[in-house]
């Protein structure tokens, strides 16, 4: 049809323009002009670093609003010479009084006047301060960052209201009818037992009342340094946030001094594989008017690979090959239901309600487990399906398969990366690990490189490890760990004979 004010049907709540196409611009309205950025600036992550080590990067976004924060090479896998439990002090005392704010309450009234959230986070290799808020405060949130990073007061309030803190939530924890947090921490502990990884996220109980400001202060000396930071920011320009790091993060001198150096861990992660077991009675985990049945946990894992090696992205493409879920989902290819541990084992054993396949990967190590559960009496058997489905990883690959997983791998690349904060993180980790980062558009070019002959390569090297197992919940029926690894080297994935018969 034509363009332009023709006479047509006439619409009650049509406006001034009843007959316009949706696909024509509306008559003398003046054309709309978009912002654009020329040449690299589109895409490029600019990093600069300075004089006493600290790294800025930066990522141009249009908006209003930036996401900017300090990423730190200190997790709980440095905490070998330490009392277990420093990083998750941290996390919980973060955003507290410094020198410069007498509280947090002061802080967040501070945010608040450029619209601005803060938060805290401590993972095994990375503690990440970050804030959202309008990009015209920049100048006030990296100074609040600076203070918060490298003047806390940790007062003896402080430290007091934060062992309760923790206290309530290593409580919620064991509380919870989803488990997963718990197997995470078991899996990790069996495959890398006493060492880097496998030490624990979260502060034993019996160390609340351990750790103080002398403690938190010997191990902030050690790993709070320039040369261990990074500051990123997205939704700025990168001379405006390099000037602010200038001005608020160079030549500072921390409140527990600038002493030297001397019991950093720079241990390489060591993979032992083994198995770690906590009988648990999961009978009332979940009260109410639907409770969840009475369910036994089982994790297992094998060695994969750093995110620093090639064999990353193969892993990821399996991961998400495995996928999995809940026995219940609503939806369609999207949701993940046409991948493995959907078809070969939710749609063809109704009494499993849980399984799920995860990747998590470090600068040196990686983790591929596969988390599910059922009833306490058909442990036997799910641990058997669980084993035969990692041995199927290294059979034949089907090309539809193989490119749906790549697919589903890039767009939920892509719809991450459309979150601001999720882009600050992307961009901070990477330049902490490697001083570069990897673009949106490289890594997808690499998935789609992603061959039937690399996943099988993979897979093959990974089962030559020994297995992790963590298990919890009623373990009566468990196979030992020398049976779930015979299975694992088995052509078929069962337990062996003698188990089946004599258990």
């Amino acid at each position: 049809r034509r363009c332009g004010l023709a006479a047509g049907r006439s619409y009650s709540g049509g406006g001034s323009y009843p007959s316009v196409s949706l696909t024509c611009p509306l008559p003398g309205v003046p054309k709309a002009v978009f912002a654009a950025a020329e040449g690299r600036e589109r895409f490029e992550t600019r990093v600069t670093v300075l004089e006493n080590g600290l790294r800025v990067a930066s990522q141009n976004k249009f908006g209003q609003f930036c996401t900017v924060g300090l990423l730190i090479n200190s997790g709980s896998r440095h905490e070998a010479k330490y009392l277990s439990g420093i990083s998750h002090f941290l996390e919980k005392l973060a955003f507290s009084s410094t020198a410069q704010f007498g509280s947090k309450d002061e802080i967040l009234l501070t945010l608040e006047k450029h619209g601005g959230i803060c938060d805290c986070q401590a993972s095994r290799d990375t503690i990440m301060y970050a804030v959202s808020a309008d990009a015209k405060g920049l100048d006030t949130v990296v100074n609040l960052l600076a203070d918060v990073a490298l003047q806390p007061r940790l007062s003896d309030e402080e430290i007091e209201m934060t062992r309760t803190a923790i206290r309530f939530e290593l409580e919620d924890l064991n509380m919870r009818p989803d488990p997963e947090p718990l197997l995470t921490e078991m899996i990790h502990a069996a495959a890398y037992r006493d060492n880097t990884v496998g030490l624990n996220r979260f502060c034993p109980v019996e160390n609340t009342d351990k750790i103080d400001r002398e403690v938190l202060h010997s191990y902030l000396r050690n790993y709070y340094t320039p040369d261990r930071m990074v500051l990123a920011g997205v939704g700025i320009e990168h001379e405006q946030l390099v000037e602010c790091a200038k001005k608020h993060l160079l030549g500072v001198e921390p409140v527990w001094g600038s002493g030297q150096t001397k019991d950093v861990d720079r241990s390489v992660a060591q993979y032992t594989g083994g198995i770690v077991k906590v009988e648990k009675d999961m009978s009332d985990v979940s009260l109410g008017p639907t409770p969840i049945p009475e369910l036994t946990h089982i994790m297992i894992g094998l060695e994969s690979c750093s995110f620093l090696e090639e064999d990353f992205i193969p892993f990821a493409v399996l991961n998400m090959m495995m996928g999995g879920g809940g026995s219940f989902s609503a939806g369609g290819p999207g949701k993940g239901m046409f991948t493995r541990l959907y078809l070969n084992v939710l749609n063809r054993h109704h009494w499993m309600y849980n399984a799920t396949s995860y990747h998590h990967s470090y600068e040196d190590t990686g983790l591929l487990c596969i988390h599910a559960s059922a009833d306490p009496k058909q442990v036997r058997e799910m641990v058997e399906i669980i084993t035969r489905e990692f041995i199927l990883m290294a059979g034949a690959v089907g090309e539809v398969e193989l490119e749906r997983a790549k697919t589903q791998l890039k767009s939920m690349l892509m719809m991450n990366l459309e979150s601001r904060p999720v882009i600050f993180e992307d961009v901070g980790r990477q330049v902490l690990a490697t001083n570069t980062r990897k673009l949106p558009h490289e890594l997808c070019a690499l998935i789609s490189q992603v061959k039937s002959t690399d996943i099988k390569r993979v897979v093959t090297k990974m089962l030559h490890k020994k297995p992790a197992v963590a298990a919890l919940g009623d373990l009566t029926d468990l196979p030992t760990y020398e049976h779930i690894q015979a299975a694992l080297s088995s052509k078929d994935g069962r337990l062996p004979r003698m188990y089946r018969l004599f258990r």
